[in-house]
């Protein structure tokens, strides 16, 4: 079997050569805006934004088995249309490319920020509502690709297209990238080596899932092999909330109003003091609990790290600055979003850190 993927230099990316390295019997090759250092699979340098991007990916993906699209931007975030060219124009093309070099099978990186408001309370399948949360970026981009999607499935029904939609995905080598994409160059990491997080905000929204890199990656190689379609809902437990992430750093709950929280995170985004605008809070107050039901039971799909433990190891690569040899997991001062950055006055949120 050959596989590409698109976008395999990132947080998941690396997941999934990781575990595909595993597998004897597929052949995978790579496509990223940059090379890699160490290059030693097939690979091949595209901006999927760019003018020629269909063109450049139909010839990458003649012969292929499938095409797993990976490829999206979270910063820069002072940058809307840097982040449509990639995520909704680049898409398309990854899209394109596909249909027109006779791929099978397209396995498309979705997410949690697809699904309209919902429940804290409960969990929704696959068939909640896909519309986003409106002041999201992120989330209106991942519902205008999977209406994308939803068209070329309708046009090209022997295409077979798998859609996965994971949580926060959490993994050591991606703590220094996390840090500069939603932490910023003010965030005190190194302290965070002692486990310990004094204060966290409460408010009822703030309930998140998490599921480790590598399970996401084990997630997207059975949807590869087995005879699927459609949607599946990718998470591990416990829900991650301020009493749950509390007991596991040692840090007490403090109420917060959610308008003080987005409001705190509008400001501080517009004064360029880190990254992470309102609409990211918005997300993160509304967007649904997910059920995994339809993965366990089609997939074979079982998480094997718990939602605490990753975290725990995202914030341990946090404070060891940990990364990866990839344009954007690396360890590089001067990118924005790093202390070196800003004194060289490339502020959070701007420039393109892929």
């Amino acid at each position: 079997m050959r596989v590409v993927i698109v976008g395999a230099s990132g947080n998941a990316g690396i997941a999934l050569l990781r575990r595909l390295e595993t597998e004897p019997d597929i052949e995978v090759t790579g496509v990223s805006r940059r090379l890699p250092d160490g290059v030693e699979l097939p690979w091949h340098a595209v901006d999927v934004g760019a003018d020629d991007a269909t063109e450049r990916l139909t010839g990458i993906f003649q012969g292929a088995d499938a095409v797993v699209n990976l490829a999206w931007q979270i910063q820069p975030s002072h940058d809307p249309r840097q982040l449509y060219r990639t995520n909704v124009l680049g898409s398309r093309s990854v899209f394109r490319a596909v249909l027109r070099a006779g791929v099978p099978s397209l396995v498309h990186a979705s997410s949690v920020g697809v699904y309209a408001p919902g429940p804290k309370w409960a969990f929704v399948k696959e068939t909640w509502l896909r519309t986003g949360v409106p002041e999201s970026s992120y989330s209106r981009h991942k519902a205008l690709v999977e209406r994308m999607l939803d068209e070329i499935e309708a046009d090209h029904p022997t295409l077979r297209v798998v859609r996965l939609r994971p949580g926060l995905i959490f993994q050591r080598d991606a703590g220094t990238e996390i840090g500069r994409y939603f932490a910023g160059p003010l965030l005190p990491a190194r302290l965070l080596r002692f486990g310990w997080i004094p204060l966290l905000p409460r408010h009822p929204g703030l309930k998140m899932q998490a599921v480790h890199a590598d399970d996401v990656a084990d997630a997207y190689l059975r949807a590869l092999r087995a005879d699927v379609r459609g949607a599946f809902n990718i998470a591990a437990g416990p829900v991650l909330d301020p009493h749950v992430v509390g007991d596991a750093f040692h840090g007490v709950p403090l109420p917060v109003p959610g308008l003080l929280l987005e409001g705190a995170a509008s400001l501080s985004w517009w004064l360029r003091l880190q990254p992470v605008d309102r609409g990211w809070v918005r997300l993160a107050l509304k967007a649904p609990l997910m059920s995994c039901d339809r993965a366990a039971a089609e997939l074979g799909w079982r998480p094997r790290v718990d939602a605490v433990s990753a975290l725990r190891e995202l914030v341990a690569g946090l404070a060891a600055r940990a990364h990866a040899d990839t344009p954007p997991l690396r360890d590089d001062a001067d990118l924005p979003g790093r202390m070196g950055g800003l004194l060289r006055g490339r502020l959070p949120g701007t420039g393109n850190p892929y």
